[in-house]
């Protein structure tokens, strides 16, 4: 009776998950969610969208119906800012949640309780956040940069068996037992496993190809591959056993054993024969030969099949143990042999790496003969190697001494040969002083139009010029190796009127190095950055800009996506998304190879005593009601310590040693 009333229950629930998800769809409409129309552009869908998720945040908007709301914007933004997504609702109304996979298989993804069911996650909003994600899937997260130098590199010698995972998502969920168990099985055996967030690396899915979540994919070789049937254990081991190529073992028998170990004189390496009585190459002898292709040959014996009488008699191999053999010259009697009831990964590992060579060797290509002969160095070479280095210390440090000592006779001297001071006119003193101790950019706080001028001190439109005195550059510090033409720093601001002839058709050979910033810290910013790449301005090919982040922020965040671990890409569901600082960031842009460069800001406290402090504030340059009233106030302060290494990093941008970071076309500056 009970069970009855179980199975009742269990209709009725479903039945009400059917209605719910038919009534969704009926009100679900993500034009009317954004406010936008069928034809509107990909743009302006993502203008939309920024605006009603800043308003709609829950961390920001107050309202009860908020979060609600959030997610709604969310999904209609997931829909259309993807074209496939966005056609089939167009088309039929649905989005359809298998993009990606064969049209025959999309029915058989993912099944729940029942063969002909299955559950759409977009209609349950469940919190499936990150903070309650399982933990077992933290060790295997990729991010861009791992994948691309580690990852990729090492799928030359193992498989791996990538999952594409994210928030909010069901079938994540749903799948979740068989991924632990595939994942348990098979990176014992040498499978590489990894998984990738879509919300957090959107970069790296993107690049693998996958449209949706979940998505379970096979890299080797470089090269990727997707999986397309029932997530089932039996399915993804058959699956990664695809992968890899099907030459790897060869089957040897009574006819063709002594034809196989003899080629080791045509292919200069040794020869294993793996022993066992399952009729079917196991999976870990498969990975172990693809591993060790370069190195070793490999061939398997099935001992249970007729035609392998002879060969067993003549190795004395114990038929009902797993049996490895490695053959070097001699085909008669095999150089090294392991017998095991289980053959564990480490331990065939141990026994190849120390067979992976012949007796005696041929030295057919360089890595071979790296590998073979070591070159070892001797405390006499490798002191050899750092006498350059030394000899470069030693000189520079000389030659800093000699500029001291140097420096100091000629002070003296002239303090001697100096006649007595006179009595002059008070103008004439303040003129004296101003020369003498004016080395930093100058700033008026009287000046609120957009540009100033030195040294008049005068306001004019579209250009900023920083007055710098004369400035002894100390060894080391002359930037691009050219005097400075001019007094001053010439920063224009990017605007969409000047964004097309300063960048995006500006000359090639040329870069633009632009500067982040607030209103807030505009004055302070502007000072610091004059005073640090004045040095440089002696370069014809660098031209100095500044861009507000009051007006243009989506356009910086879009070029940021591209800068991989330079900066998180904002997320959604991230809290503190809507309120990140990139004041004080510097890009070096190259309009013509459409690349840039990025500085990230001094974070403050870590060093004191940068240049361009309150110390170096002088009362004297200012007039009237500024008389007085320094701009040297602990908020100004901190932000001109954010560029206190910007002229390192316009050495490094002048020498070619930065990361550049590519994009395919540079975006419209609104």
């Amino acid at each position: 009776m009970e069970l009855k009333k179980l199975s009742i229950s269990l209709v009725v629930v479903l039945v009400l998950v059917l209605v719910l998800q038919i009534l969704s769809a009926v009100d679900f409409d993500p034009y009317r969610i954004l406010g936008v129309s069928r034809t509107s552009s990909q743009a302006d869908i993502k203008k939309a969208y920024k605006k009603l998720a800043r308003e709609w945040h829950p961390d920001k908007n107050k309202d009860p119906g908020a979060e609600d709301k959030f997610i709604q914007i969310s999904k209609a933004y997931e829909i259309l800012s993807n074209e496939e997504k966005r056609s089939n609702f167009d088309r039929y109304g649905d989005v359809g949640e298998n993009q990606g996979y064969p049209q025959q298989q999309q029915h058989r993804q993912f099944h729940h309780f029942h063969e002909s069911f299955y559950f759409d996650e977009s209609f349950f909003h469940f919190p499936f956040n990150s903070e309650r994600r399982d933990s077992s899937d933290e060790k295997y997260l990729l991010h861009f940069s791992h994948y691309v130098n580690e990852i990729v590199p090492d799928s030359f010698k193992k498989p791996y068996l990538i999952k594409i995972t994210s928030d909010w998502c069901f079938s994540c969920i749903h799948i979740e037992p068989v991924w632990k168990e595939v994942v348990q099985e098979l990176e014992v055996l040498g499978v590489g496993i990894g998984v990738v967030h879509a919300g957090y690396e959107r970069r790296l899915a993107h690049h693998l190809g996958a449209h949706s979540t979940p998505s379970i994919l096979g890299l080797i070789n470089g090269k990727i591959s997707f999986f397309h049937n029932a997530v089932i254990r039996e399915n993804l081991r058959q699956f990664v056993e695809s992968l890899l190529p099907g030459n790897l073992i060869e089957k040897i028998t009574d006819k063709n054993y002594v034809r196989f170990l003899s080629n080791w004189k045509k292919e200069n390496k040794p020869h294993v024969l793996l022993f066992d009585h399952m009729p079917v190459v196991p999976l870990l002898y498969k990975l172990t030969a693809f591993a060790y292709r370069d190195y070793l040959s490999f061939g398997y014996v099935y001992v249970g099949l007729r035609g392998t009488e002879e060969l067993s008699r003549q190795y004395n191999i114990n038929v009902y143990t797993p049996t490895m053999m490695i053959f070097k010259e001699h085909i008669d009697k095999p150089a090294d042999v392991i017998q095991a009831r289980e053959m564990k990964k480490q331990l065939i590992d141990d026994f190849l790496s120390q067979n992976k060579f012949l007796l005696a060797a041929r030295l057919t290509n360089q890595k071979l003969f790296r590998e073979l002969c070591p070159v070892k160095k001797s405390h006499r070479q490798r002191k050899r190697e750092m006498m350059p280095l030394l000899s470069l210390i030693f000189s520079a440090l000389f030659i800093l001494f000699g500029t001291v000592i140097v420096q100091a006779f000629s002070d003296s001297s002239d303090e001697r040969d100096s006649p007595l001071p006179q009595k002059e006119e008070p103008n004439e003193e303040n003129e004296k002083t101003f020369s003498k101790e004016n080395r930093f950019p100058l700033l008026t706080p009287s000046c609120t139009s957009q540009a100033f001028s030195a040294p008049s001190l005068s306001c004019s439109r579209g250009l900023v010029g920083h007055s710098l005195a004369p400035t002894a550059f100390p060894p080391g510090r002359e930037g691009s190796g050219r005097i400075p033409k001019k007094g001053f720093v010439e920063v224009t601001e990017l605007t969409d009127v000047t964004y097309t002839s300063n960048l995006v058709r500006l000359r090639p050979g040329h870069m633009n190095v632009v500067l982040i910033l607030s209103n807030p810290t505009k004055t302070s910013l502007l000072q610091k950055f004059a005073l640090e790449v004045y040095t440089f301005t002696g370069s014809s090919c660098l031209h100095f800009s500044f861009l507000s982040l009051d007006k243009h922020r989506e356009w910086l965040e879009y070029l940021l996506e591209f800068a991989q671990d330079a900066a998180p890409i904002p997320n959604q569901y991230d809290k503190h998304f809507l309120e990140r600082d990139y004041t004080g960031y510097v890009l070096a842009l190259n309009g013509h190879k459409k690349y840039f460069c990025l500085f990230k800001p001094h974070r403050s406290g870590d060093e004191g005593g940068t240049m361009g402090s309150c110390e170096d504030y002088d009362p004297l340059l200012h007039t009237g009601e500024a008389r007085g009233k320094s701009s040297c106030s602990p908020g100004s302060k901190q932000a001109k310590n954010k560029l206190s290494k910007l002229s390192l990093w316009m050495e490094r941008l002048l020498e070619g040693s930065l990361q550049r970071f590519y994009i395919p076309s540079w975006p419209a500056l609104d």
